[in-house]
């Protein structure tokens, strides 16, 4: 997606798929010029600066300072070193507290357009609105990372530290986690050092049999992690059928493939505990910020992880730009064979 596709669908959108990797310093300073080559031929013109001067009265506000902005914007968009931007404004606003960011967007191709967005950052310092409310700082996913370090506790697979903690917080009668779930296969390949936790987000509104069969993967998972990945795959496989009618024999048939026997699972599921535990985890995605399945969590950085809204060469550059961030190294996994198409 172009940089101009990406912001005219908004900030947030901008925020979920965009990327940055040069500040506005890299912008504005040309490289020194290059010695003529023994041709006598020139050496390439240096990038011209597509913005426009930074003029300091629109700078009326203390905070954020100039580097948290570009130190948030780092953090968001730092895997892609094509994306270049330059924060123009850190305004005052009517409400007390509260500023105005405004930043000028382009790429690096000859002749990008240029764009602007902006977005308003909290009193606390901590959150920021565009569309919707953001994490704000220069290490936005923080708080949010150390939460699902605590409390992230669904079936798991990987490694057993959490130092990079991959959380997909899904609905098992959901669409687009069936979809997702090849894309979580392939992460479990390309990331070893990851620790990739399933979490339970039964979006019940929509998907009235998703509690039900949070229930039994609670109780699956209890007897063993191998358990509930056969159970999940079955559930998907046969997704279809989770009907008010079909629902019992359907998650009864999953249970059995993998390797349990479902009148036992049907007693545990429908205890207190376990719907409690359903509960407890849908909370904590509330909590975390999570509006919608599948989602993603890369250290605290929510994305979402449906083939059609991310492409996987890109959620794989966010999660090694990102383990980078937090100080934990991953070698880049090697391109997938659709990319190479």
């Amino acid at each position: 997606m172009k940089i101009a596709e990406i912001v005219s669908t908004g900030f947030t959108a901008l925020l979920m798929v965009g990327s940055f990797a040069v500040s506005d310093k890299a912008v504005a300073q040309a490289p020194p010029p290059s010695l003529l080559a023994p041709s006598a031929q020139p050496a390439p013109a240096a990038p011209v600066d597509p913005f426009p001067p930074v003029n300091m009265k629109y700078f009326t506000a203390d905070v954020p300072t100039g580097d948290t902005v570009n130190g948030f914007l780092h953090s968001l968009w730092g895997y892609d070193d094509n994306r270049i931007w330059r924060v123009e404004g850190i305004q005052k606003t009517a409400a007390p507290g509260v500023s105005k960011v405004i930043v000028y967007v382009s790429d690096k191709t000859p002749n990008a357009k240029v764009q602007s967005t902006a977005f308003y950052v909290m009193p606390d310092g901590k959150h920021a609105i565009a569309d919707t409310m953001i994490d704000f700082g220069i290490n936005p996913y923080a708080e949010k990372r150390k939460l699902l370090q605590d409390r992230a506790n669904g079936p798991a697979q990987g490694a057993a530290g959490k130092e990079l903690l991959l959380v997909e917080f899904s609905d098992l009668q959901c669409p687009h986690c069936k979809e997702a779930a090849t894309t979580m296969d392939q992460l479990a390949r390309d990331f070893p050092k990851a620790r990739i936790v399933h979490q339970a987000f039964p979006l019940v509104a929509i998907h009235p049999a998703a509690f039900q069969a949070a229930a039994v993967g609670v109780c699956v998972a209890k007897q063993s992690n191998d358990a509930y990945f056969k159970y999940e795959a079955a559930v998907y496989a046969t997704q279809e059928a989770l009907t008010p009618e079909g629902t019992a024999k359907t998650l009864d048939a999953a249970v059995t493939k993998a390797g349990l026997d479902p009148a036992a699972i049907d007693l545990c599921a429908a205890t207190a505990e376990t719907k409690a535990t359903v509960t407890a985890s849908a909370k904590l995605a509330e909590e975390a910020g999570v509006d919608q399945t599948p989602t993603l969590s890369v250290n605290g950085r929510l994305l979402p992880v449906s083939p059609a809204a991310m492409p996987y060469e890109i959620l794989k550059k966010i999660i090694v730009f990102q383990a980078g961030l937090d100080g934990v190294k991953v070698d880049p996994p090697p391109p997938s064979l659709n990319s190479l198409k």
